[in-house]
């Protein structure tokens, strides 16, 4: 493909973990971020050869995300071309938000693939989907969002074999490779994911704090169960499996105390019709699995036990995104 001077990249939310799927599965939900990149002369706007970069930002809490270099964004744009060992060209980003920030549904995910699909695009697309998929795994730290925010659908990732590399003619190995295994995730069209964004934040960092540095064998062995109870669930639409399938021992009890209003709102879905409630990443976003049936009657009774506690919730049902990211040029 012949580079281009423009393109437009949509990007869709995520939410990780699922109950029992701690780090390794994720799913794309309806809700999108867009992007927009263009090749420009700035020179005019902002002082010459130093010119990098014009970002202008609009949706709710546009004027929280940074309209720098230190662009989330940006710099996953300037990852790619320092990837293939270019240097980027001046740009302008126009960013549409639709994806709350800071509230566990992938946001930053949603800037790192679209930084790399927007620059693979405008240079020609030199790498393979799973090239940029790597490079987004490497940028994120962990797999559970950027890659169904690349590729859509429902995803379980797991570390495949090391990859052994060519010997250098002193005997050393150049240094392992760590490829990694991506397994499609069947989704019954029957279950709607309900989430409740609420108005606050919970950063990453401060719910990766809370996690004890290690496990009993037992909860270990807990989650794997119920790991793979989830995925059968998840594929056949089994109420009873789903509701055993998203308890969790390895991250909810620890981060739910950082969630006020948690198990009231977990009782309320419940009773409504829920399978069950898990929180969505590392929160706030509390999500809901349901049948179509139910899923108003859940997302209200969420609401309802979260204003009960003084809460403003947005309460949405979703819909399971196949495309992933998608570019327009």
């Amino acid at each position: 493909m012949a580079a281009v001077d423009s393109v437009s990249v949509i990007v869709p939310a995520t939410t990780a973990n699922l109950g029992p799927g701690f780090d390794c599965i994720g799913a794309a939900l309806t809700l999108y971020n867009e992007f927009k990149f263009t090749r420009v002369d700035l020179s005019p706007y902002q002082g010459g050869e130093t010119a990098k970069v014009i970002i202008t930002v609009t949706g709710a809490e546009a004027e929280r995300v940074q309209t720098d270099e230190g662009n989330l964004l940006y710099q996953a744009f300037v990852k790619l071309y320092q990837h293939l060992g270019q240097t980027p060209p001046p740009i302008e980003i126009e960013i549409k938000l639709g994806v709350p920030l800071a509230r566990g549904l992938g946001s930053s995910a949603t800037a790192i693939v679209g930084g790399l699909v927007g620059a693979n695009v405008l240079v020609g697309k030199p790498l393979s989907q799973s090239q940029v998929m790597e490079l987004a795994i490497a940028m994120e730290g962990h797999p559970d969002n950027v890659v169904p925010a690349l590729l859509g659908g429902c995803r379980l990732a797991a570390t495949g074999v090391e990859v052994e590399p060519p010997y250098t003619q002193s005997g050393f190995p150049k240094g392992r490779r760590q490829e990694w295994e991506i397994c499609e995730v069947p989704w019954c069209e029957n279950i709607v994911p309900v989430v409740a964004i609420p108005d606050f934040e919970l950063s990453t960092k401060e719910a990766r704090q809370v996690l004890p540095s290690q496990v009993s064998r037992a909860d270990a062995i807990f989650n794997t169960a119920h790991l793979g109870l989830l995925l059968r669930g998840l594929e056949t639409g089994n109420g009873d499996w789903l509701r055993a399938a998203l308890q969790d021992k390895l991250h909810q009890p620890y981060r739910k105390t950082l969630i006020q209003g948690y198990d009231i709102v977990k009782v309320a879905a419940v009773a409504a019709g829920g399978y069950g409630m898990v929180i969505s990443g590392a929160g706030p976003t509390l999500l809901v699995l349901t049948d179509t049936m139910n899923s108003e009657a859940v997302g209200a009774a969420m609401s309802a036990a979260w204003r009960s506690q003084g809460i403003s919730p947005v309460v949405q049902s979703l819909g399971i995104d196949t495309q992933g990211a998608r570019s327009f040029y």
